[in-house]
């Protein structure tokens, strides 16, 4: 049974930054991508970034580019999502998506 989990949501102020986390469990394939995704009540869950198990192949949302990284631990099969210059658009619910397995998300919220 593989398990997604997400951390690192916050409330945080414009201009800001934050590092989320994603951790999985029971992952027996090797290669597989794992991706951030985000969404806000009304509205549809919106790709935000992807990398793959190994370590490269990152690609990113034009609304994020220069401003988030992503990136793998692959030691610890952790993902990281470094968010910087946030903007209160970036306020949503961040999921991360390994494979076909979704986690339960995390709050993400900027305002002054």
């Amino acid at each position: 049974q593989v398990q997604v989990q997400e951390s690192g949501g916050d409330l945080v102020q414009p201009g800001g930054s934050l590092r989320l986390s994603c951790v999985a469990s029971g992952v027996t394939n090797s290669a597989y991508w794992v991706n951030w995704y985000r969404q806000t009540p009304g509205k549809e869950r919106e790709w935000v970034a992807r990398i793959f198990s190994n370590g490269r192949g990152m690609e990113y949302a034009d609304l994020v580019k220069d401003r988030f990284t992503i990136s793998r631990d692959r030691s610890r099969s952790l993902t990281y999502l470094q968010m910087n210059s946030l903007k209160p658009e970036d306020t949503a619910v961040y999921y991360c998506k390994i494979g076909t397995y979704w986690g339960q998300g995390t709050q993400v919220t900027v305002s002054s």
